[in-house]
């Protein structure tokens, strides 16, 4: 053996060579060792190994007769099979060749051969195996399965030198098994690497010293507009300006020098337009721990910036909603206590002389509560526009009664101007938006006047052609209202975006008023256009459709001195209650007061049987309109009398006034509020002797 010892060592050597150049395929390598193994040992060789099932895969077998190599492979095949044979466990526990024989010259009947027998073509002789080695191939420290060399000549055996041989084949196919797995579980992992970098939504570019791109994924190629393919051998410097350019070139220098870095920047993309985005920098080094390049990570933040700045102008819209609210709230409050002033001073101009101190004071007093009562209501109807409805506004008392928030929103130093005929169109609109719109335009002229100057608001009657204003204005009868400042006025890029949400030239400025009003004039069918140049001022115009003119219906009610009836109030504030109570009950009503709701239905089932429901419409228990329908049910033709210290426009969907209702604003006086019951009752039926 010592002869041989020299080309079986080379032999051996071609082996590993051989695994070597096969090492990415695992089939390769199983083909290469059992083909080595049957030409070094003569006769037949076969590599059965155990697939990631647990289970035997199917043997590759080569034969030193091509023709016997398939019926062979059939013999010894254990495809599908459980470890659990006692050659399996015996080769698994020993880690040692096991060697058989036939016994005088039969062949070998204890083979590791399948369970189930192999179907053999009648008209072929069967195989037979004299002598046979099993080598165990332990991969990674763990069995993974055997080499099979067989001999089919009656009375062969295996010599000590060709075991150790077979033993040093198998050995070579561990390592190239082991390299093999190695390199698959390598492959897998690039995969999955590869997979990442295509799936997360950053950007990820790989540097080298000088900035230019040797990979990119393809979400980078998203943020800067390019195919990812395109990008590889691109410079990031073309990405980025001036400053940008000094900062890479920075962070290069620190990632150089072993340091990571991360900040925030702005990128060009290719079409020209820009994003901000946040980048991290890291080295990356060489199997030698020397930098080799920079890794590059980028998050596109630009939606997240605009989405802070849209929660900034989305929290001033709930603040602005919020004030609404309080507004509508304290205005409801104070119009209550504002009842009871007007109730009372009313009372004393009555019980009082003409032309006495006391009597003037009273007058003074109501004079106060009328101007109150006017603010309350232009805050009202500014500050809660939700739920109101449309009426028919005549312009010029819409104009008169903006006036006063007209001045307080110019300040001193700008002059109002109001132009406008008694014979204008009224128009149908809910009226808080509609003066809402008219103050926001009021306030954008002010801005835009800061050393002071001129407001000119003008309306006139225009009947406008089809066609005449741009698509979707409104045509026919319209009412043109004009305003025109004496301000900075705008560039044409800026008036043509001037009616965009939060567009702004003010940075501290939500960029909602011309928006705003713009939509409330859009809402009630109407058309708003901006004509403007910068030092000419800007004139907003307005295009309404004016309402259709009904004739009003002819009233025939006799104004007659009330005829005693009877009235329950209700009301939850007490000292209201009181007044109303104390206002009335001198013309002669027999009243029943309830500042509760349900205790008023309690009331009228048991038996009570008004002839007027006077009630508050907002209440806790139970709104003005819900009492109403609730006794209505045992008096269908009550009549009701609303009192609210919201407008009607304000009060929207809760109240509804049909033909047998009213409603008095708050404050009121003694003779508004007896007025509207002799408007709604008419003529009181005399008392009867069940009264």
């Amino acid at each position: 053996m010592g002869v041989m010892a020299y080309p079986l060592r080379y032999a051996l050597a071609d082996l590993a060579l051989a695994l070597s150049r096969v090492a990415e395929d695992t089939e390769q390598v199983r083909s290469t060792a059992a083909r080595a193994a049957a030409d070094m040992l003569g006769e037949g060789a076969g590599v059965q190994l155990l697939g990631d099932d647990g289970r035997y895969d199917a043997i590759t077998y080569h034969h030193a007769d091509d023709q016997l190599a398939p019926a062979y492979g059939h013999l010894l095949d254990r495809a599908g099979e459980l470890p659990d044979d006692d050659f399996s466990t015996s080769l698994a526990a020993s880690r040692r060749p096991l060697v058989l024989a036939g016994e005088a010259g039969r062949p070998i009947t204890e083979l590791p051969r399948p369970r189930h027998a192999p179907h053999v073509d009648p008209g072929e002789p069967a195989p037979e195996v004299h002598a046979a080695v099993l080598c165990p191939v332990i991969v990674d420290n763990t069995y993974a399965g055997y080499l099979v060399l067989t001999r089919s000549t009656p009375g062969a055996i295996y010599s000590p030198a060709e075991v150790e041989l077979a033993r040093d084949i198998a050995g070579e196919l561990s390592l190239a098994l082991s390299s093999a797995r190695a390199m698959e579980r390598l492959r897998a992992s690039e995969e999955r690497l590869r997979r990442v970098l295509e799936t997360i939504p950053e950007g990820v570019l790989q540097l080298d010293d000088d900035g230019v791109a040797t990979y990119a994924n393809e979400p980078i190629g998203v943020v800067l507009g390019l195919p990812r393919h395109q990008l590889v051998g691109v410079s990031l410097r073309g990405f980025l300006d001036k400053h940008g350019q000094a900062e890479l070139t920075r962070r290069l220098a620190e990632c150089k020098a072993g340091r990571s870095t991360v900040g925030a920047t702005k990128l060009l993309r290719a079409d020209g337009s820009q994003r901000s985005v946040r980048m991290s920098m890291m080295p990356l080094e060489d199997e030698h721990g020397r930098p080799c390049g920079v890794l590059c990570m980028v998050t596109d933040t630009t939606d997240h910036i605009d989405a802070k700045g849209l929660k900034r102008q989305l929290d001033h819209l709930r603040r602005l909603d919020s004030m609404g609210q309080l507004i509508g709230g304290i205005s409801h409050d104070f119009n209550n206590l504002m009842t009871v002033v007007a109730g009372s001073a009313d009372m004393i101009a009555t019980t009082t002389a003409e032309g006495t101190p006391q009597h003037q004071m009273a007058k003074d007093i109501l004079d106060a509560v009328a101007t109150g009562r006017t603010l309350t209501h232009q805050l009202l109807a500014f500050g809660r526009t939700e739920g109101n409805r449309p009426e028919i506004i005549p312009i010029p008392d819409l104009l008169t009664d903006v006036q006063s928030l007209f001045s307080r929103t110019l300040g001193e130093r700008i002059g109002l101007d109001l132009a406008f005929g008694p014979d204008v169109w009224p128009v149908r609109a809910e009226r808080g938006p509609l003066e809402q719109a008219l103050v926001n335009l009021a306030a954008n002229a002010r801005d835009a006047m800061l050393h002071g100057g001129m407001l000119r608001v003008a309306a006139t009657n225009e009947v406008v052609q089809p066609g005449q204003l741009a698509e979707g204005a409104p045509a026919g009868r319209c009412v043109h209202l004009v305003i025109q400042d004496t301000g900075v006025g705008m560039s044409d890029e800026t008036r043509k975006r001037a009616l965009e949400p939060f567009f702004t030239t003010r940075p501290t400025a939500a960029g909602l008023g011309l928006a705003t009003t713009a939509g409330i004039v859009q809402g009630i069918g109407g058309h708003i256009e901006l004509e403007s140049a910068p030092r000419m001022g800007t004139t907003v115009h307005l295009y309404l459709p004016a309402a259709e003119e009904r004739p009003a219906p002819a009233v025939d009610r006799r104004v007659t001195p009330a005829v005693i009836g009877r009235v329950l109030i209700v009301e939850d504030q007490p000292e209201v209650a009181q007044l109303v109570q104390r206002l009335i009950e001198p013309a002669g009503y027999e009243i029943t007061v309830a500042t509760d709701a349900l205790q008023a239905v309690t009331q009228v089932a048991s038996g009570a049987q008004p002839d007027l429901l006077i009630t508050d419409v907002v209440m806790p228990t139970m709104t003005g309109p819900e009492l109403a329908a609730a006794l209505r049910t045992h008096r269908p033709d009550l009549p009701v009398l609303y009192m609210s210290g919201y407008t009607a426009a304000s009060l929207g969907p809760q109240l509804h006034l049909d033909e047998n209702s009213m409603l008095v604003e708050k404050p009121f006086t003694r003779s508004t509020l007896l007025g509207a019951i002799r408007t709604l009752c008419g003529p009181q039926p005399a008392r009867g002797p069940n009264s």
